[in-house]
């Protein structure tokens, strides 16, 4: 099918929804606004529109899901579960642990209603731990009594015993559909979703820019030996996103790809978010001066994507985006938020400690919860990274670094009190994943080489994109005495999915003995770099 044909097939409403494994095209109904601050801006037609999607449309069969399923947050005892429907619908979904379902447990889940686009998450409790689990989802008619969408099914593993040592593995990876690069099934889709799905990984750590909302899709784009990139392209991925209809159209066209589908229904899922969700280097209080914007005011289209973004993402709905995650004995994960909480974009030399990315409550929740935990490893998922410059402009810094190799200045300020308070507090086994700036990474910090000694040396690993632009490498800052050990990074900025150079990382923790080893690896998953670091004694 061309390029054209699949445009005009989504315009005109002519998909059909299909299962995880089936070939076609997704079909989505139009949804309301949901949001008083979209009743002025409108709301943009779904990206699938189905038949005649609008008040005058009476159901006449079944629901349909959507887009498939997708788990997340899974503890030792629970996990959510998510999917979408074509209209409003019932919830229903049985856990088991054959995948047969006998004797499964049924569950009546929320009502998927169009102030939520038809999304709805259910959590399931009562699990038992450290187990895969077999949940099959449904869509109840609400006009005929009885009458379900065809079921879809799926697979999580729950998180080990509290207090247990257990093997642990997961793939960690960031930046979808970045920089024009959007789904071409001729150059594979997004198949580093394959890739990550093959290694069977415990869950899924997404370190953000989970979607580029600021990422318009053009038909196509020349590459630099003559061939053709086709973008799949829907309404709300050709411009950039501004009212909330158009902000959850990021989130389901990542779903039309067939790959990233099969993953998200067998891996559970722990999402933190970044900028592009709204849009680039963004902060608190912005005002822009974009043309493509017709909303100037960042923390109303914040707002909408925050929405977009709990909808449509299996996390917790309207809790706090920084959380612990725990995994037994071997593995606690701090999810940090270095976006709500911001401080503006300048030079990053204040002398001011009370300024920062995380805020003083997530500060010292970050604090406290490190000295609190017993895991062997303590891994901090943070979606800026540590001792990278990341520029804003010509002056401004958006990231944690600036450039000064000098004592800690700026939003450096707060992660030296962090690394100092678990250094005094005899906390080990901290280890940084992140993901931000476009290739792969391994960087080791030393309070040998740094310009600030009050802290124990640790490791930070760096990997993606998962399908974007691949940029990089950029500075080090010394501030925190990091050498990179390893880098593999494009031969220049913008290099496309096609090229290669997109990247996702593996952890893996024994539970025997409590090693972690780190993969760094491409986007069919050849191991491009490792190493073992061994638990710290006692």
């Amino acid at each position: 099918m061309s390029s054209l044909d699949r445009r005009t097939l989504l315009r005109t409403g002519l998909a059909a929804g299909v299962g995880l494994t089936g070939a076609g095209l997704f079909a989505r109904a139009g949804s309301a606004a949901g949001s008083a601050a979209d009743a002025t801006a409108g709301s943009a037609a779904g990206s699938l529109a189905g038949p005649a999607a609008g008040p005058a449309w009476i159901p006449r069969d079944r629901p349909v899901l959507t887009h498939g399923v997708q788990s997340g947050d899974a503890t030792a005892d629970s996990a959510l579960v998510w999917t979408r429907a074509d209209r409003p619908s019932r919830l229903l979904v049985e856990v088991s642990r054959r995948p047969d379902f006998r004797g499964a447990r049924r569950l009546r889940g929320p009502l998927l209603a169009p102030g939520s686009d038809f999304t709805g998450k259910l959590r399931l409790t009562d699990l038992p731990p450290g187990e895969r689990l077999h949940y099959r989802v449904r869509a109840a008619s609400l006009d005929r009594p009885g009458l379900c969408s065809e079921p879809l099914t799926g697979i999580l593993r729950t998180a080990p015993a509290p207090g247990r040592r257990a093997d642990v593995r997961f793939v960690w990876t960031g930046d979808i559909v970045g920089q024009g690069w959007g789904i071409d099934p001729d150059f594979g889709g997004l198949r580093i979703f394959r890739a990550m799905r093959d290694r069977r990984p415990d869950f899924f750590l997404c370190s953000g820019d989970t979607v580029y909302s600021d990422g318009p899709l053009a038909e196509t784009v020349t590459l630099p030996d003559g061939r053709v990139w086709r973008n799949l392209v829907t309404p709300e991925k050709s411009k950039v996103a501004e009212t909330l209809a158009e902000y959850r159209g990021q989130f389901a066209y990542n779903l039309l790809d067939e790959h990233l589908r099969a993953f998200a229904a067998e891996v559970p899922q722990v999402n933190q978010w970044d900028d592009h969700e709204v849009l680039n280097n963004w902060y608190p209080g912005e005002i822009l001066d974009d043309p493509r914007y017709t909303q100037q005011r960042v923390d109303v289209l914040a707002a909408r994507s925050r929405q977009a973004f709990a909808e449509w993402v299996p996390s917790p709905a309207g809790e706090r985006i920084h959380r612990r995650m725990s995994y037994g004995r071997s593995l606690d994960l701090f999810v940090l938020d270095m976006r709500t909480y911001k401080d503006p974009n300048d030079g990053n030399t204040y002398p001011d400690p009370r300024r920062g990315l995380l805020g003083a409550q997530q500060r010292a929740w970050l604090i406290r919860e490190l000295k609190r935990s017993r895991a062997t490893w303590k891994i901090i998922a943070n979606d800026l990274p540590l001792g990278l410059v990341v520029p804003d402009g010509p002056a401004a810094q958006e990231g944690v670094a600036q450039g000064d190799d000098g004592a800690p200045l700026g939003r450096e300020l707060e992660f030296a009190e962090v690394l100092r308070e678990a250094h005094r507090a005899g906390v080990t086994g901290i280890v940084f994943l992140t993901a931000d700036v476009h290739y792969t990474a391994a960087h080791h910090y030393d309070p040998a080489r740094a310009a600030v000694g009050d802290f124990a040396p640790f490791w930070e690993f760096v990997s993606g994109p998962a399908h974007a632009g691949a940029f990089g490498p950029n500075a080090l800052d010394g501030t925190f005495g990091p050498e990179a050990v390893f880098v593999h990074a494009p031969p220049r900025a913008n290099t496309s999915p096609a090229e290669g150079y997109q990247h996702f990382g593996e952890v893996s923790i024994d539970g025997g003995s409590g090693a972690l080893t780190v993969h760094l690896r491409d986007r069919d998953g050849a191991s491009l770099w490792s190493t073992t670091l061994p638990a710290a004694r006692g």
